[in-house]
């Protein structure tokens, strides 16, 4: 079987109007591998009568597990090290000051992946706020991808995934479980997971009250329409004078002047202010 030009056109189409990725025509080969893949393993004929299946079925399970494959989980703890250093010691202390009277913290994590980043921001929190047993921490860890979001759920990773952790922060904690590493309860106990669509208005909107919103590397997979609805989602979402994290490469200057940029110690980040 062969995906056509005209076919792969109709596919990409379908993908980006309900997740909002976008697959540029070089990415042919990597979808049509997968495609083919799904078509053989339920036995189907064509890669059209595929593509009716996920277009018009009633169950969406198969367009979900075609997403699954088709989206990149590359992370790791710690990941980005200085701009997580500059959240910790220039940006939630703003934040941590400000919240005394409440000591409540909320984190939105979108696209978490296998949740390496949100249980680095639990450890975070545990490490700098002051009496972190005393507040209220919640972190909503966020995956268009349900494969991913169990893994996470299980906070078992292998040796690759810790090899940034500083040694104190993994024996403080990690087990280890003959050659993997069990990320403990005390961390993983302010993260809940969910799958969130980001381009599903209902399900990201329901998201609210947050401190910050750490949503890194993932806009680069979005074009410019799906950037911008998913950025004002998040500025709805985020307390007033909450914080945006993007990736290096990511910028909310070019889509909307709703957010300050503020420079706190070394980093750019994103803030609703008044």
């Amino acid at each position: 079987m062969m995906l056509s030009d005209e076919l792969y056109d109709k596919y990409i189409k379908l993908i980006y109007k309900r997740t909002g990725l976008y697959y540029e025509s070089n990415k042919k080969y990597f979808v049509e591998k997968r495609i083919i893949q799904h078509t053989e393993s339920l036995q189907i004929d064509s890669l059209n009568e595929y593509y009716m299946l996920l277009k018009f079925g009633t169950d969406s399970s198969e367009f979900y597990q075609l997403i699954n494959d088709l989206t990149i989980n590359e992370t790791y703890f710690f990941r980005d090290f200085p701009q997580l250093r500059n959240f910790a010691e220039d940006v939630l202390p703003i934040v941590e000051k400000r919240k005394m009277s409440r000591k409540k913290i909320k984190i939105w994590c979108a696209a978490c992946s296998t949740g390496e980043e949100p249980y680095t921001l639990s450890i975070i929190l545990q490490e700098m706020l002051d009496e972190p047993e005393k507040w209220d921490i919640q972190i909503i860890a966020s995956d268009i991808n349900s494969e991913v979001l169990q893994s996470a759920k299980t906070g078992l990773y292998d040796s690759r995934a810790i090899k940034d952790v500083p040694i104190e922060y993994l024996e403080k904690y990690f087990k280890k479980r003959q050659d993997k590493y069990l990320i403990n309860l005390n961390i993983r106990k302010s993260v809940s997971f969910f799958r969130i669509n980001l381009m599903d208005t209902m399900s990201r909107s329901s998201i609210n009250g947050c401190d910050f919103i750490f949503c890194r590397n993932c806009l680069i997979y979005f074009d410019e329409q799906s950037r911008k609805s998913v950025v004002m989602s998040f500025y709805e979402s985020l307390n007033l004078e909450g914080f945006l994290f993007l990736g290096h490469s990511e910028s909310v200057g070019r889509i909307t002047s709703l957010y300050k940029a503020k420079k706190i110690g070394d980093t750019i980040v994103y803030s609703k202010s008044k």
